[in-house]
């Protein structure tokens, strides 16, 4: 895959190493393995970082960090996925997993207004939660397994196109070699 795209976006371990926030990992954060860029760890890393973006906490990144540990995936990139629910997206995003939840549990929508705070999650949720949350897990789990799907086959294509150059220059190589 484009190593060097990725890592023109990617911050430098030893910087995200000394960040604050990210010392609750203590020693796992030294882990050579979370820092690669392997299509395991990148496709891995894409399943939590869309995953956890569903996840309607305010925590996502520390989630995000802390499962990315766990699972050997390329931590800088779990944590950046987070970002798609943003203050911009945020609204549409859990409205259409609200809307999904809904129509899985064939309820009738609701009034539905979000609020990014605390007293919306403790109060506002109340009527429509369930249908809420269920579409936040689905959503979750259907783009995180539809990115980490879409990069390994991507990666998977990439590399056996370069395989095959491979080969070719080789057996233009040889076949230049043996006229000679």
């Amino acid at each position: 895959m484009a190593r060097k795209f990725i890592k023109r976006f990617i911050p430098d371990s030893d910087w995200i190493k000394q960040q604050k926030s990210l010392q609750i990992l203590g020693v796992w954060i030294h882990d050579p393995n979370i820092w690669h860029l392997t299509r395991h760890s990148v496709a891995t890393a894409a399943f939590i970082g869309f995953f956890v973006a569903f996840i309607p906490l305010p925590s996502q990144m520390i989630l995000a960090a802390l499962l990315a540990v766990f699972l050997r995936a390329n931590l800088a990139i779990s944590v950046a996925l987070v970002w798609i629910t943003n203050p911009l997206t945020m609204a549409p995003i859990y409205y259409i997993a609200y809307k999904v939840g809904a129509v899985i549990l064939n309820t009738p929508p609701e009034h539905f207004a979000f609020e990014l705070s605390w007293d919306w999650l403790s109060s506002g949720v109340t009527h429509n939660w369930q249908p809420f949350l269920l579409g936040c897990l689905l959503c979750g789990l259907f783009f995180g397994l539809l990115a980490s799907t879409m990069i390994h086959v991507a990666w998977r294509r990439h590399t056996v196109k370069r395989w095959h150059e491979r080969r070719s220059i080789r057996e233009a190589r040889k076949s230049n070699n043996s006229t000679h």
